[in-house]
Order: structure tokens, then sequence, then C-alpha cells
């Protein structure tokens, strides 16, 4: 693979982990920043993480191989302190006379390059942070000071010396990118999907894609914690048999193995099941992210018992079928939650009101929580 490519390719795969991660936490701070979600906002979102990540990446890969003859193979000159020194670079380079062969010159391409690193940088931090032209220059200068710092001295002196030019040309191309990029922000607002300046606290329509939202914001919540416990799960094996540190045995082959990994993710299981439901308004942590909440038909708000019960025939049910039927002999289980989950999802487009399975089986309705709690503040 190109050297160049090693940055965007490691960018797009470790952006696309976080936004994994981080998609339950983010879908929740729009619903309470915004009071719904905007893909347009959410697109803009991954874009600013992905190509954070690449600038990241860009600063310190591909790393050099640590060797006795490190400074002899990669060291650089020095500093390059002398401001607009790309144009003796850009005479020493030339390749011939006229626009195009100036344009096609490597080392006012390098500038050219540095200045459109930093366009993106500048649009999404005065577009999506609200700062001001000046201060979103000075943000940008701070970080590609930052960068130069950091390959001037060999990634904060991980290397005995820097593999990479710290070049003052650098920090004016990329002050003007960002400069550039502050100026061409308001560009954005033509990214379709956005929710700009909404109320938070108004109820919204209980709408199919909500629905989904939740559910999903529910798998996801149960595997991210699931992948947690059965992690430390396996730590704890490891630890109680004294291979965490002294041996290599991996934690498959230790006695108890199986055992763990069956009963860790009944714990996440528990909580984001029975707790959630027990102890809060919202019948699960996914419904009560996007803000929706389970009522009687008379509106009034559903008990912890019919909200336990709606989570049992709803994700919760899914899930604990689902992780049961891997175990041995228990494979009919899996064919149930399929079953179940196959219906859950159907219901969910054809019932009125978007209720889905769980809600027609327990007599509940779904409404807005914001529409609720202003009809209690008003009683």
């Amino acid at each position: 693979m190109s050297t160049r490519l090693i940055p965007a390719v490691v960018a797009v795969a470790v952006g696309g982990l976080l936004a994994i991660a981080l998609f339950v936490p983010y879908v929740a701070r729009q619903y309470r920043r915004r009071g719904e979600l905007g893909i347009g906002n959410a697109a803009l979102a991954l874009a600013g993480l992905v190509y954070s990540l690449a600038l990241v990446a860009y600063v310190l890969l591909p790393m050099p191989e640590l060797r006795p003859d490190f400074c002899a193979v990669h060291g650089t000159s020095g500093p390059q302190w002398t401001p607009f020194g790309f144009l003796d670079d850009m005479q020493k380079e030339a390749i011939g006379t006229g626009v195009a062969a100036t344009l096609r010159n490597p080392a006012l391409t390098q500038v050219l390059l540095n200045v459109a690193l930093f366009v993106p940088l500048g649009m999404f931090v005065r577009y999506m942070f609200r700062r001001g032209v000046l201060a979103t220059t000075a943000i940008g200068a701070g970080v590609s000071l930052l960068i130069e710092v950091t390959q001037g001295t060999g990634i904060w002196f991980l290397y005995p010396c820097a593999y990479r030019l710290f070049d003052v040309d650098d920090l004016i191309a990329n002050g003007l990118g960002a400069l550039l990029g502050a100026l061409a922000a308001p560009v954005l607002r033509a990214v379709p999907g956005q929710r700009l300046d909404t109320d938070p606290g108004e109820p919204r329509p209980v709408t199919r894609s909500r629905r989904l939202l939740a559910m999903i914001c529910d798998l996801m919540a149960f595997q991210f914690l699931g992948a947690i416990f059965v992690t430390l799960g396996n730590v704890l094996l490891l630890v109680v048999h004294g291979e965490l540190i002294m041996g290599t045995t991996a934690p498959a082959e230790l006695a108890g193995y199986a055992e763990v990994n069956a009963a860790a993710p009944l714990v996440p299981w528990f909580l984001l099941a029975v707790v959630v439901p027990l102890a809060g308004k919202a019948p699960s942590l996914g419904q009560r992210i996007v803000r929706l909440q389970a009522v009687r038909s008379d509106g009034r708000p559903a008990g912890p018992g019919m909200r336990l019960l709606r989570s049992l025939l709803g994700v919760g049910g899914y899930v604990l079928l689902t992780q049961l039927g891997a175990l041995p002999g228990l494979g009919v289980l899996s064919t149930l939650s399929l079953i179940l989950g196959l219906a859950s999802l159907i219901a969910l487009f054809t019932t009125a009101g978007h209720r889905g399975l769980s809600y027609v089986l327990t007599g509940l309705r779904l409404t807005d929580s914001r529409a609720v709690d202003r009809v209690e503040v008003l009683s």
C-alpha cells in the first residue's frame, strides 16, 4: 500500500470503529441539544471525526523503524525558520516556464496541499462549534503549531531525532487554510437533513424512524456492554489462574472459560432489560435516549411492572433468547429470537402509531416524554 494512502485508510477504519462506539452517546446528546437526531448533523459529525483522525494519522504515519542508525537514515537537516522559503525551493525545482509549469512545481504543490489540508478544519470549527473567523484561524494556527512541534521533536522524543521537518511555511500555509475554511464554512448549511436552532423541549411525533433509532440504540448498548463484560470476565479468569502477568495461556484454554463467556453478557442484560425499565419512565435505554415514554390507554404513564413486561417482550426478550440460544442444547431459542425479531420489525412498520409488537401485546402506547412532562407540570 502506498505510504500516502496509509493515513487515509487508518482514519476511515478507526473512524468507523469510533463512530460505532460513540453512536449511542451521540444520539443522546443530539436529542438533549436539538430535540432530535438530524441525519445531516450526524453526517457532518462523522466527517469531522474522520477528518480529525486523518490529520492525526498524517502527522504520525507511517512511523519508521527505530534502529541504531535511525538519525543517519531518517534525520532531517533541522528546522526551516525562513518565512516563504518555499519560493527559493520553487526556483531550485522549476520544471519550466509559464503558469502550467509553475502549478506543477513540487515546492508549490506542497504548499497548496498544506493550505487544502486545513480548509476542512476551518469549516468544521466555525460551523459546528460556532467560532468566529479570527478564533477559527487562531485555532487552526495552534493545531498547526502542535503538529510542527510534534514532528520537530521526533513525536515528542519518541525517536532520537526528528524524521520530519519543522517548517515555518507549513504554519503559514495551514493558518491560511484555516482562514479560507472559516470563510467557506456557510457552505455546510447546504448539507441536507440538518436540524438547526430547534427547541429541544418541543414534543415531536412518534415516527417509525425514531422508533427504529431507539431499537438500534438498544441493540448497540447490549452489544457494547456485553463485549465489555466479556472482556472483564476473561481478564478476571486470567487473574484467578495467575496467567495475566506470568503466563501466556489464552483465556479459551483455561477452566471456566465457557461459563464466564456465557454468564458475562447476562450482567448488562439485567441492567438494561430489567433495571432500566423498573427505575426509569422509559421501558428501555434507547427509548429514553430518543425521549419516548410508555403510557396507558388513558394517557397515564405506565407503571414499573408494565414497563418491565414490555421490555421482556421487546428488545430485552430478543437479546436474552439470542444469548441463551448460543448455549449448548438451546439452539431452538435462537430460532425463537429470530422469529421475535422479525415479528417486532414488521409490527413496527404496520401497527398504528408504530407501537410495535411489544406495545400491542401489553396494551400500551408510545408518546413523546416531553409531552408527558408538560402535562404533569400543568397538572
